[in-house]
């Protein structure tokens, strides 16, 4: 008991710690598994921290939600590219788990050009007795082996394996900007600003490039793709979003290069609320399809949408979360928080056969639909005093929203402020129970 006591307070001292971070222990991405058990962290300095759910117990049922270190391993490392003189970071940008199918788990994580597959196992005992090692593991002469022995596994401490099983890399020109799993779990798609390649989980020396805009002249180029998802359900559908607000619903089956899409899902601009800013504002950050596939939900600059497969002309349901700041978009632009990208999440619930959005119960109130997006989040700095806009140059971030967000306003009687040290939450919720975690990653 008090092994465990201990080990406890020095996973909440290393969790809670934030004397001794540095740049390289930002957190850049979380991500549950399927069934919720394990959460993946990956950070800046290109390491990713997988963290077990604490097991039920009898004397302290409230524990259940605390999760401890399980893993931790290097996944990335600096690179650089000699033909282009690019410097590569190591920092981790997505994560996907694959479902699990044994008693290891698998992962994939990527950084701006690399894509590997992890597996994660457990190890508690080991193999002795061989003939052509000895005790020591050093190699025996065979000419003095009289007998044959049989290896037999003695028990040894538990032991947590990240071992990469495979890497996917060379297929890039631009910045990965997210990974989608198909539902056959034998492919995987990988997205860059240009580019969708499709790659088989076994070969790793080629892929396909399914979707390409890249224009023969550059100078051509109106919008780049922001976020691709596969289909929960159809492994042949696959949905990506834009710079320019909308959404292409492609199905592989059509052709090779799905140049074409088969739906295409944007909502017509009103031309009295045009401006300067409307172009950047509706930038899709981020797509995600239903549990079941019947919906879409999308995340811009100001809301969240949900779509209708069956309904392309408009959303179905907006979320305004940022309507607040519709006035505030010439100061944003000048410190570059207008371009600050958000992801969204939410938990789909099945009811009478259609999908719902969940509700992440941050607030008392309970709408009918309640979707959770990213939320930017800014602490204030240690001694609480407000700062101006920083310029050009200077820490970059967006202004709260949420619940933190209204209670900030009201506060400040409608002004909103930006603190000195800036940090963006990324919420994720559980896959199967009521429990939000989210991570703070600084821009």
């Amino acid at each position: 008991m008090e092994e465990e006591s201990d080990a406890r307070k020095i996973n909440n001292s290393f969790l809670r710690d934030h004397n001794y971070a540095t740049e390289a222990d930002i957190i850049s991405t979380v991500e549950f598994n399927s069934s919720g058990e394990l959460l993946a962290t990956g950070d800046k300095g290109g390491r990713v921290v997988v963290f077990q759910r604490e097991q039920e117990s009898k004397s302290q049922p409230q524990r259940r939600g605390e999760y401890n270190v399980y893993s931790t391993f290097q996944s990335h490392e600096p690179e650089f590219d000699y033909l282009k003189s690019l410097e590569i970071e190591e920092k981790i940008n997505k994560i996907k788990w694959l479902p699990q199918q044994n008693a290891a788990y698998f992962l994939l994580s990527t950084n701006d050009k690399t894509v590997k597959l992890w597996k994660i196992s457990e190890r508690d005992k080991r193999p002795e007795g061989y003939n052509l090692k000895d005790d020591d593991g050093r190699i025996r002469d065979p000419s003095t082996i009289t007998s044959l022995r049989v290896p037999v596994l003695q028990p040894m401490d538990l032991m947590v394996e990240a071992t990469a099983r495979r890497v996917f890399s060379n297929a890039h020109t631009y910045h990965i900007n997210s990974i989608s799993v198909n539902s056959d779990l034998q492919t995987f798609i990988s997205t860059d600003d240009l580019r969708v390649n499709l790659w088989n989980l076994e070969i790793t020396d080629r892929s396909f490039n399914i979707v390409d805009i890249k224009p023969a002249n550059m100078e051509e180029l109106t919008e780049v793709i922001t976020s691709a998802e596969f289909h929960p359900q159809q492994c042949h559908t696959f949905a990506y979003s834009s710079s320019k607000g909308s959404i292409r619903l492609c199905d592989m089956r059509q052709a090779a290069l799905c140049d074409k899409h088969c739906k295409y899902f944007e909502e017509p601009e009103d031309p009295s609320t045009r401006s300067f800013f409307s172009e950047i504002i509706s930038s899709i950050s981020d797509v995600k399809f239903s549990h079941n596939g019947r919906y879409l939900m999308t995340r811009d600059y100001l809301t969240v949408k949900v779509w209708d497969l069956q309904m392309e002309n408009k959303p179905l349901e907006t979320y305004q979360v940022h309507d607040y700041l519709r006035g505030k978009l010439c100061s944003l632009y000048e410190n570059d928080c207008i371009f600050d990208k958000f992801e969204c999440v939410c938990r789909w619930e099945t009811a009478q056969g259609r999908d719902q959005c969940g509700q992440l119960r941050l607030q008392q109130e309970d709408p009918p639909h309640h979707v959770a997006p990213t939320r930017e989040h800014h602490r204030r700095s240690r001694h609480q005093q407000p700062l101006h806009l920083p310029r050009q140059g200077e820490l970059r971030g967006s202004l709260p929203c949420g619940p933190w967000a209204h209670r900030t306003c009201e506060g400040l009687q409608g002004e909103a402020r930006v603190w000195r040290r800036r940090e963006r939450w990324t919420p994720r919720l559980h896959p199967s129970a009521p429990l939000p975690v989210s991570c703070r990653r600084w821009s």
